[in-house]
């Protein structure tokens, strides 16, 4: 139980005496888990009774089971509790951005394993089908952002972003099939066990994640992607743009292996843009 969220989420619901306690206990988890009963009671000014009954209004058996998972939504999420002071004006937000991109592309090129790029070019040069897996934010972005980059190339892909069909299409696709799983953290166990299930039918796993990860450890060719987060909690995370300037390389690899297959699919492509969008041969081949 996340006691802290539930606080913040429920005080105004609370009693006067249940509201003192929330801005207490809100105020300063750390002291407050020092404190006996009759200190929070005597410093919210109500009585212990008080202070048992509500422990009791948000699910705890008691006092010290209020403190024990009070402890508990302290250690997690620990940045939230006193977040570091960032950047205000729109220039240094802007400029905070820009350069936690820039140094994520470059550390990304610091350190690309250009041997498992290539391995992971020629699966795919090789494959009967492509699967793109992701799921949760910037994994399913990217997943989604890896079937554009693909199927203009003339492969057969498909991306998804469901656990289940994961799983079924893991299972169920023909030999020659590719996988390309992402994950930011690594530790998202139901696409670790989608990747199982299709180890188990001999699929081609490529992974793009935290090296030493649970997800890492199911990668026919893993692709790491090990970067720490930034620790103003306000600022989008950089790490997806490692991805998706992976997936770029990992494309272009394909793209350059494929030659003139490639080049064809994607001279179809931008006839029909010229002609239904365009009009002239200048623009993106996409929108």
């Amino acid at each position: 139980m996340d006691i802290v969220g539930l606080l913040q989420t429920e005080k105004n619901e609370f009693t006067r005496s249940e509201r003192a306690l929330t801005e207490i206990v809100l105020a300063d988890v750390d002291s407050v888990l020092k404190m006996s009963i009759v200190d929070l009671a005597a410093q919210a000014d109500v009585s212990p009774p008080t202070v048992t009954r509500f422990c009791r209004r948000l699910g705890c058996d008691s006092y010290a089971d209020f403190k024990v998972r009070l402890a508990q939504s302290r250690f997690v999420g620990q940045r939230y509790f006193a977040p570091t002071a960032g950047p205000s004006s729109v220039r240094e937000i802007a400029q905070g951005v820009v350069n936690a991109i820039q140094s994520t592309i470059y550390e990304t090129f610091d350190h690309l394993d250009f041997d498992a790029i290539e391995r992971a070019a020629e699966s795919i040069v090789k494959a009967s089908f492509v699967l793109s897996y992701g799921s949760g934010g910037s994994s399913s972005m990217v997943a989604a952002e890896t079937e554009v980059r693909l199927f203009r190339l003339g492969i057969k892909i498909a991306s998804s972003m469901d656990h289940q069909v994961q799983l079924m299409r893991a299972a169920s696709s023909p030999t020659g099939t590719v996988i390309i799983a992402f994950s930011l953290s690594g530790n998202n166990l139901p696409l670790a066990k989608a990747l199982a299930v299709a180890g188990e039918y001999g699929l081609t796993r490529i992974v793009l994640t935290r090296s030493g990860s649970p997800l890492a450890e199911y990668a026919d060719v893993l692709l790491p992607i090990d970067r720490s987060e930034n620790n103003d909690i306000l600022q989008p995370t950089s790490s997806r743009y490692a991805f998706l300037a992976t997936v770029d390389i990992l494309a272009q690899t394909v793209a350059t292996r494929l030659g003139p297959p490639a080049i064809a699919s994607m001279r179809r492509i931008k006839h029909q843009l010229v002609v239904n969008r365009d009009g002239e041969d200048t623009q993106p081949l996409g929108d």
